[in-house]
C-alpha cells in the first residue's frame, strides 16, 4: 500500500521508543533485575557475569518482541478483515494517531499513559526463563507509556496486505528497541555516561516523536501517507 522504507521507518521507532523518557532512565534497572547483579557489579565487567548478562538480555528481548509481534499479528488481520472500510478506519486512526503526538509534544497530556504499570515487584529474572517472562511481562507495563509511537507502527502493520508483513514490520520494531538495550548490557558504564550527557535532551525526544506523529497522522488521515516516497525514493529497495 505504502512505498515508504516501512522496516527503517519500524526500527527507527523502536529506537525513539528506547530513548522515551519512561524506558530510558530505567534501562541500567531492567538490566540489574534480569541478571540479578546490582548496577555497581555489573561495572565491573567481569567476563562470566557478562556472559550471564548477554544471554538473560537476550532471553528479555525474546519475550518483549513476543508481545510486539503478537500485536502486529493483531493488527494486520484485523485490518484485512475491515479492508472494506478501510478509508474510514484510516481517517480515525490518523485522528488518534494526530492525539498522541500532540501528547508527546506537550501541547496537552493523557494521564493514562503516565500509569506506572512496569511491574516492579516481578522476581526470578536471573535465569534465560526468568528473563524471558520478565520481557513479556514488561512489554505489557511499557505499553501505555511507548503507545503513541507503538501505535503508529500497529497502524502500518494493519495495512498490510499479508499477515507475513505485518508480523516483520513489528519485529524489525522490536529490534529497534532491542539493539541499544544489548549494547547497553555490553557496557553499563558507558550507558551511564551517556545517559549523563544525553538525559537533558529527553523532553526534545519527546516533542519531535510528536512532531513526527503529528504529521505521519495527518498523512494517513488525508490518504497521502505515499507523498513521502519522492523523498525517500532511494530507499524503496529496502520496503517490503
Amino acid at each position: 500500500m505504502y512505498s515508504l522504507p516501512l522496516p527503517i521507518a519500524a526500527f527507527v521507532a523502536g529506537v525513539l521508543s528506547f530513548l522515551s523518557p519512561c524506558v530510558l532512565p530505567l534501562v541500567p534497572g531492567y538490566v540489574s533485575l534480569i541478571s540479578g547483579a546490582s548496577v555497581e557489579t555489573l561495572q565491573t565487567a567481569d567476563r562470566r557475569l557478562l556472559r550471564s548478562v548477554m544471554l538473560n538480555s537476550i532471553s528479555f528481548i525474546f519475550g518483549f518482541s513476543v508481545v510486539f509481534i503478537a500485536l502486529g499479528a493483531v493488527a494486520t488481520t484485523i485490518g484485512q478483515l475491515t479492508h472494506q472500510y478501510h478509508g474510514l478506519l484510516a481517517k480515525i486512526a490518523g485522528v488518534i494517531i494526530i492525539i498522541f503526538g500532540l501528547h508527546l509534544t506537550g501541547i496537552f497530556k493523557i494521564n493514562a499513559l503516565y500509569s506506572d504499570k512496569r511491574l516492579h515487584d516481578v522476581k526470578g529474572g536471573a535465569s534465560p526463563l526468568g528473563a524471558f517472562l520478565i520481557g513479556f511481562a514488561f512489554a505489557f507495563g511499557w505499553t501505555p507509556c511507548i503507545g503513541p509511537i507503538l501505535a503508529g507502527i500497529l497502524v502500518l502493520a494493519g495495512s498490510q496486505n499479508t499477515l507475513a508483513k505485518g508480523i516483520l514490520l513489528l519485529a524489525v520494531y522490536s529490534a529497534g528497541l532491542a539493539v541499544p538495550f544489548l549494547l547497553t548490557s555490553l557496557g553499563v558504564n558507558r550507558f551511564l555516561g551517556f545517559y549523563s550527557r544525553f538525559r537533558r535532551h529527553l523532553h526534545a525526544v519527546e516533542v519531535v516523536s510528536g512532531v513526527l506523529l503529528i504529521a505521519f497522522g495527518a498523512l494517513i488521515a488525508l490518504g497521502r501517507f505515499s507523498i513521502l516516497s519522492g523523498y525517500l525514493g532511494f530507499l524503496n529497495r529496502f520496503s517490503l
